[in-house]
């Protein structure tokens, strides 16, 4: 049984010139390229139109990946469906370096009286009630001191470790 394209691919001359310079020059991203050739193939009014699943064998992809560069470039147009957009959402670092310093500096004080250590939970809260951050994920403080490497020039004594002597 054959598959129906449901999106139909129709190209301009002038974008699938374009499209064949991508792809002739081989200047751009593997991904670029990639889409480029579903592109061509996919173009209802050109002169080798495959479908989805000769199209997907063909370039090593998924039926789904020609699928939704057929849709984008519908929807989109050129442009977008070759030049994917960076994402918007950007989590940017919820502590600087003063502020994890001032972490580190908690976390290795003695711990709150009735406790024998630091609770991630617990480390939120100083952090806040020293006015650090306004207000901060347990495990945001976790995967700051995570990353933190330890001093390995004292050991929890205060004494230096003794260093490995050399045999002759």
């Amino acid at each position: 049984m054959a598959q129906v394209d449901k999106v139909i691919v129709r190209l301009t001359d002038d974008q699938r010139q374009a499209l064949h310079r991508f792809v002739r020059t081989g200047e751009h991203s593997a991904a670029i390229l990639k889409r480029a050739q579903i592109l061509i193939k996919a173009d209802a009014d050109g002169p080798e139109h495959w479908s989805d699943t000769k199209i997907a064998k063909a370039f090593g992809c998924s039926f789904m990946t020609v699928r939704r560069v057929r849709q984008q470039f519908v929807a989109e147009g050129l442009d977008a469906t070759l030049h994917r957009k960076r994402p918007t959402g950007r989590q940017y670092r919820k502590l600087d370096g003063k502020q994890e310093a001032q972490l580190i500096a908690v976390a290795c004080s003695p711990a709150p009286g009735g406790r024998a250590r630091w609770t991630m939970t617990l480390l939120s809260e100083r952090l806040v009630e020293l006015k650090v951050v306004e207000s901060i994920d347990p495990a945001t403080v976790w995967r700051t001191l995570k990353k933190t490497k330890p001093s390995r020039g004292l050991s929890s004594n205060g004494l230096s470790r003794p260093s490995r002597m050399r045999r002759s």
